[in-house]
């Protein structure tokens, strides 16, 4: 569909609209009581979330690419059918597919209380099978109110069983790294990416002073990210996830990304809800499984 036909069969007067923005690439724009937001058809990626009264809890790289191929460097893009490097096959697209791909609109409302409503999809086709060749239904559920929910919904709807990692791969925008603490993982063991080595943290609360790969396992726990320079903290709850990801790149690597100011790391962190490492989800024929980041702002 065209922008005229989405503002037609999909647009509410008011509240939910459909325009090109960066790259001529599809977004939906969502303006209600509690917040506005952004979400881009490419990917079925937020771009941004202002809850109001407050500066957007997502950050954007000024450098980012809006063109078909490349993924969108900042918001929350979608990681599906696999979180990282393909396993075998380094010459796949980093983090799968679905950030890579346009989906397609099903359906927007407005709920009961206010709170917009929008659902996307993703199907099978002779496109993705080319990278992974198996069906599946992909399903992305946006609900904006005071709370941002996303949630990941994966269906198998073929005779076989799939197995796939996935992370909504949030990026939180900062007043200053060296300012935020991170609460939530006291005691969670965790995987250092950067090292290959296992531990648990001992901290009450995290802090970001260089470069961090960690994929925390075994935790449904809520995150909060402190923040007092902004005056807030950023609440970070999840269903239908035991892995969560801190990741920032630091000075060194951030100098080596095309889509990213050499100082960009000093103003996000990645706070990501994941299923990866021992929570790896199998779906058996007609099996569905939801992951759900939850984010607000208190």
């Amino acid at each position: 569909m065209d922008i005229d036909e989405l503002n037609e069969e999909f647009g509410v007067e008011g509240e939910i609209g459909f325009m090109e923005l960066d790259g001529d690439l599809p977004f939906i724009t969502i303006t209600n009581k509690y917040a506005e937001a952004d979400i881009c058809l490419y990917g079925a990626q937020v771009t941004s979330f202002r809850p109001m009264r407050t500066t957007d809890v997502l950050w954007m790289s000024p450098y980012s690419v809006f063109k078909k191929g490349k993924a969108i460097r900042g918001g929350i893009p979608v990681c599906f059918p696999w979180f990282g490097p393909h396993v075998s096959d380094s010459a796949l697209p980093q983090h799968g597919f679905a950030r890579i791909l346009m989906w397609e609109v099903t359906a927007v409302d407005t709920l009961e209380k206010g709170e917009s409503y929008v659902s996307m999809q993703l199907k099978s086709s002779e496109e993705t099978k080319a990278y992974w060749p198996f069906d599946f239904t992909a399903e992305m559920i946006f609900i904006i109110g005071d709370t941002l929910s996303v949630t990941l919904k994966i269906t198998n709807p073929s005779d076989v069983s799939i197995s796939y990692t996935s992370a909504l791969h949030s990026y939180f925008n900062l007043s200053a790294i060296e300012n935020i603490k991170i609460a939530g993982l006291k005691d969670a063991h965790y995987e250092n990416q950067l090292d290959g080595n296992r531990s648990i943290q001992e901290e009450e609360l995290l802090s970001v002073s260089e470069a961090v790969t960690r994929h925390y396992f075994d935790t449904e726990a809520d995150c909060i990210i402190l923040d007092p320079y902004f005056n807030r903290r950023i609440r970070i709850a999840k269903e239908g996830s035991k892995c969560s990801t801190v990741w920032n790149p630091g000075a060194e690597a951030c100098e080596q990304m095309s889509d990213m100011p050499n100082d960009g790391y000093e103003t996000f962190v990645c706070l990501e809800t994941v299923n990866k490492i021992n929570d790896q989800i199998e779906l058996s024929p007609g099996e569905a499984h939801e992951t759900t980041a939850l984010i607000s702002v208190e």
